[in-house]
């Protein structure tokens, strides 16, 4: 069962590559060059919290479901 779920605000992202580059598991670069989540549910975060903490228009917002938390 997912723990956290990732809201990604695809239209405010710039195409930087940083997500991707921090955490190729579960962030590619799409054919529009604009970043693009595999998987939203998550039962472990790993590598989503840097990519979130580090994109630097803030478009990649992480839930915590247990709690209904913002952490991102």
């Amino acid at each position: 069962m997912a723990k956290f779920k990732i809201e990604h605000d695809r239209e405010g992202c710039i195409s930087c590559g940083a997500c991707a580059a921090v955490c190729p598991e579960n962030w590619e670069m799409a054919s529009d060059g604009k970043s693009k989540c595999l998987k939203t549910d998550l039962e472990i975060l790993g590598c989503n919290e840097t990519a979130a903490s580090g994109c630097p228009v803030n478009v990649i917002h992480i839930k915590d479901l247990k709690t209904g938390k913002r952490l991102y």
